[in-house]
């Protein structure tokens, strides 16, 4: 499961400059050339303001023969105020002093290697930029700092899976006329409290806060390359998988493209809006692969270096958009390394994803990890434990899902719990465990334990996975949908096609509370509790704002839907037995009862992770019709039953407590029954 990517992106895919079609190249021996070049082992690369009120410029170009660094008055056209020949240093750097700095222009580095000039670049390491991205800024970023930045500061958490993480776009949050946001597809728009729908309800960030997420995952906010910023406000969309500059914010959800330090602002304020809210902020990061190939401003600094080729020379292309960058260069990792601690440092972010994670190595991964948690001690990461095709990165190296136990501190998607709880993400009609479909019991097992042994858990009859790969719950990410492919409501009506509506939200429900009640950390699509679509497409990464757009009129028409959501997260956070943090305390504290189809039935034991309830019973029935079980003998709060919750126990029309006796227990159909022993 991968991003798309558009169709002028792959079509590039097989041009490339002779100057790579070398005879070692075509010998295999790509990575013995690249091996020579000099590296540099500073972190001062880009653009740096000295404190006498100079700048200076490096680049790390070791296959130069000459830069000229050249300076404009604007962020496009007109002719350079001037040009200045680069000296070069140890370890491939060029550099340039600028005295004084010229805030407010514009620069471009043009490279001269194998006999000719490449085309103009603002570099890769741009920390501000001008429209479109085709020029680097030259501004003081301690100038963008919002009023109260220099305190600012994200939520504590012990371990990933106390958080609660919800995935959202920009534009899908906020461009619906319901939503009673001003700022829509905007940064600010996450800044604006007090924001209803025409029903009176919550929308926007007080709308998160309600639901009670505990860390907002955006989708790509860095510079893009599919969006016209001079063409704004147009209805271009896209999700943001073809990196132009990794560590400026993209112009098209800010208010001003053309001034380099509003979109910087204003994703600053919106981080900081978030933040004052107690929830925290995941940034989606793409650093697998780039928008253009020979284009790039990776092949226009250092042509062939930051990718991988295969024997003839040509682009590999893991990603399926064309090429995939190879982290296990020195400097592609250390790019990767010091971009992300540029965002924790400079924008405050709270947590990675790593998108198609397996491109990249795990010696990488590991630094990535490392340095972050020095900075920030609740930074998490996680990523796609996947590739969208073959790599010449051997497996073993790969971060794949299977290698996640080398790789400490890192989280992975679980498709075992996704494919098994709705049914394949690739093949709509397909059922699953929470639409009626048998023979999933044990991958919703290999699920709940969060992929780690378990004495009571048969990996050979599991689904995707055929052993325990994770070596901690806090490896595992869970999820039943996300951007990609159908969005959960698509795909229970595509699956569930003879149901009525509110048989697939019965369903969706079942779905979410697997989810919320297994080990591991818990990972919601924005607007599932509503109930959302997206009409049916299921690639919508440049699909219009009527597909994408979140319609809030839901809220009030699904707001059964939406209060179970609620209840669901706060049962999650009350409770620390279901956010174990070890595999030997899953494995202590979780006895399955045999499973039968369709039926998965177990038992949090003994306090769980110091949890107040003494046993947790949870049932999951995903037939369509009810089931019979037992239950042992005792006293149970009722939580969960028949597509009702209530973290704090259900109660009977009078405000008591239902409760239930051991023995012969009924279980609805296509529901969750939770049952709580206090004492």
């Amino acid at each position: 499961m991968f991003e798309f990517c558009t169709g002028t992106f792959i079509a590039s895919v097989a041009f490339m400059p002779l100057a790579f079609r070398t005879s070692a190249e075509t010998n295999g021996d790509i990575d013995a050339k690249y091996a020579l070049y000099e590296t540099y082992d500073d972190d001062d690369l880009g653009l740096t303001l000295t404190s006498n009120g100079d700048a200076i410029l490096k680049l790390w170009a070791p296959s130069a023969e000459k830069v000229t660094l050249r300076i404009y008055k604007e962020a496009r056209g007109g002719k350079p105020l001037s040009e200045i020949p680069m000296t070069k240093g140890n370890g491939g750097a060029w550099s340039a002093l600028l005295s004084p700095a010229p805030i407010g222009k514009y620069y471009t580095y043009s490279i001269y290697t194998d006999g000719k000039w490449l085309q103009e670049t603002p570099g890769i390491w741009a920390k501000a930029i001008g429209v479109n991205g085709l020029r680097g800024a030259i501004i003081n970023l301690d100038d963008t700092d919002p009023e109260g930045w220099k305190t600012d500061k994200g939520p504590e958490i012990k371990s990933i899976n106390d958080a609660v993480i919800y995935e959202m776009h920009h534009r899908d949050f906020s461009m619906h006329p319901s939503s009673g946001i001003i700022n829509k597809g905007k940064f600010i728009a996450l800044t604006e409290n007090g924001t209803l729908n025409p029903e009176g309800e919550s929308t926007g960030i007080d709308h998160l806060k309600e639901l009670g997420i505990t860390h907002v995952h955006i989708l790509p906010s860095y510079d893009f390359n599919s969006i016209d910023e001079s063409q704004l406000p147009s209805n271009g969309y896209n999700w943001g998988y073809d990196p132009q500059n990794y560590n400026v914010p993209e112009g098209s959800y800010s208010t001003n493209p053309a001034n380099p330090a509003t979109r910087i602002t204003e994703m600053k304020q919106m981080i900081k809006a978030l933040h004052d809210q107690g929830i925290g902020v995941v940034m989606d990061v793409v650093y697998n692969h780039t928008a253009q190939n020979d284009d790039s401003n990776f092949s226009l600094t250092v042509p062939g270096y930051f990718y991988r080729h295969r024997p003839d020379g040509t682009y590999s292309d893991a990603s399926g958009c064309g090429n995939e960058t190879a982290s296990e260069r020195k400097m592609m990792g250390d790019f990767i390394v010091n971009s992300v601690k540029h965002w924790a440092k400079e924008y405050h972010i709270d947590g990675f994803r790593f998108d198609l994670m397996a491109i990249h190595d795990t010696t990488t991964m590991n630094r990535v990890a490392s340095e972050l948690k020095t900075i920030n001690p609740d930074i998490f990461i996680y990523g796609e434990g996947w590739t969208a095709g073959e790599s010449p990165l051997p497996a073993e190296r790969r971060a794949l899902k299977e290698n996640v136990a080398k790789m400490d501190g890192i989280a992975v998607f679980s498709d075992d719990i996704r494919d098994a709880v709705k049914g394949h993400y690739s093949d709509a009609a397909d059922k699953g465990f929470a639409t009626g479909k048998p023979g999933l019991e044990e991958t919703i097992k290999i699920g709940i334990v969060a992929s780690t042994p378990h004495p009571q858990v048969n990996y050979a009859n599991g689904n995707n996975s055929k052993f325990a790969y994770a070596s901690s719950p806090t490896q595992i990410i869970n999820y039943v949908s996300c951007h990609d492919d159908l969005t959960l409501t698509d795909k229970l009506r595509r699956s569930m096609t003879d149901a009525t509506e509110a048989e697939r939200m019965r369903a969706a429900r079942l779905a979410q509370t697997i989810v919320f009640t297994s080990q591991g950390t818990p990972f919601i699509f924005a607007g599932e509790e509503l109930f959302r679509d997206k009409k049916g497409v299921h690639n919508s990464y440049k699909s219009p704002d009527s597909i994408n757009a979140i319609d809030w009129n839901l809220k009030h028409l699904n707001a059964g839907q939406f209060n179970y959501y609620k209840e669901l997260i706060a049962l999650r956070k009350s409770h620390p037995a279901f956010r174990m943090t070890t595999a030997a305390d899953v494995a202590r504290h979780i006895r399955f009862d045999k499973s039968e189809p369709n039926l998965v039935s177990y038992s949090i034991i003994d306090h769980a992770n110091g949890d107040k309830w003494e046993e947790i019973k949870v049932i999951f029935n995903g037939r369509d019709n009810d089931a019979e079980t037992r239950i042992p003998k005792g006293e149970w709060m009722v939580v969960c039953r028949n597509g009702e919750l209530d973290h704090t126990g259900l109660k009977d029309s009078g405000n008591n407590p239902i409760t239930v006796k051991g023995g012969k227990i009924m279980v609805p159909h296509r529901s969750a029954l939770i049952l709580a022993k206090t004492k």
